[in-house]
């Protein structure tokens, strides 16, 4: 990977990290349902007139839209609301990784390897203390809303692995058109239209400036930059080449978080935190194959990995 490169993977990394802060601002003006229906109605209008369609079976876009979008956003937005802080939010959320392994195995029959097995032992413990730590010290409803936006998350990674999609920044986009119909009926139950018309009507006002800001960050930058560059990274490189970056992005989700709002994760919290993301991290790394002979052909399993690290470039999670 070229130094320029490197430094367009970290820069996507900064990007998503400081997602987390901008959606803690959004989220103090737009209630949660809402916010998720008016971030994925901004991108479905512009996909549906200007981007072509995946080619994929209806079934696996309406999926993936219910895992990527429905079920991690208003999980995600909804722990938030419920007193989790943005930065401790971008730890927890990296549980999708050990989930999308772990339903892979059951789903996809995909064999989990010893490395994988003890990264996601890892991972749990750290979810672990900081879930017992949570119920002492205040409420666990909010780790266990996080926990089901990563669970969404995975579901929505192997379906977009099955689907196996030729063009990921279409999917990502079409992906889009999913949620906000059931977000909006949601929000209309659950939020109620006075409160809908109240948010949506003081969008423009002084005071939900900075509200407004962090969803239009939310929306172009996190999402339009932040997946073009990616993308881009992926087409170019193996996806065990530029993957190894996402797990700046909990590490700049608590720095942002710590400058912008004085959220400073206790020891046991930041301890059971480091854990995650590197079980995450000892999980994804893949040993170094043993050279092969020139005039060895390549085997079964080795095209079977390569058709793995294929899907996986098409289908990356999202923050």
């Amino acid at each position: 990977m070229t130094s320029r490169d490197r430094l367009l993977a970290a820069l996507v990394a900064v990007i998503w990290g400081l997602n987390f802060p901008a959606t803690a601002l959004a989220l103090e003006h737009f209630p949660p349902f809402l916010m998720v229906a008016v971030r994925f109605g901004l991108l479905a209008i512009p996909t549906v007139l200007f981007v072509p369609r995946p080619a994929i079976p209806v079934r696996w876009l309406l999926a993936i839209g219910t895992g990527l979008g429905i079920l991690q956003f208003a999980f995600l937005y909804l722990g938030m609301s419920a007193g989790m802080e943005s930065g401790l939010a971008s730890i927890v959320l990296q549980a999708s990784a050990p989930f999308t392994v772990l339903i892979a195995a059951a789903a996809l029959r995909e064999r989990i390897s010893g490395r994988q097995a003890i990264g996601i032992g890892i991972a749990a413990a750290g979810l672990a203390a900081i879930a017992v730590h949570r119920a002492q010290v205040s409420a666990i409803l909010p780790v266990a809303l996080v926990l089901a936006a990563a669970l969404g998350w995975a579901l929505g990674n192997v379906a977009s692995r099955k689907a196996a999609a030729p063009n990921a920044l279409h999917l990502t986009l079409w992906m889009s058109v999913v949620p906000p119909i059931p977000l909006f009926v949601l929000s209309w139950v659950f939020e109620g239209p006075r409160r809908i018309a109240g948010s949506l009507g003081t969008a423009f006002t002084p005071g939900a400036l900075p509200s407004l800001f962090g969803l239009l960050y939310v929306v172009v930058v996190a999402t339009v930059v932040g997946y073009g560059l990616w993308n881009g990274l992926l087409a170019r490189y193996p996806s065990s080449t530029v993957a190894p970056f996402s797990m700046l992005v909990p590490v700049i989700g608590v720095l942002a978080s710590w400058l912008a709002f004085g959220q400073v994760p206790d020891a046991v919290e930041l301890g059971g935190g480091v854990l995650v993301v590197g079980g995450v991290l000892f999980a994804s790394r893949r040993r170094r194959a043993l050279p092969r002979s020139p005039a060895e052909p390549a085997g079964a399993a080795d095209r079977f990995a390569e058709s793995a690290r294929l899907a996986e470039a098409s289908s990356r999670p999202r923050p």
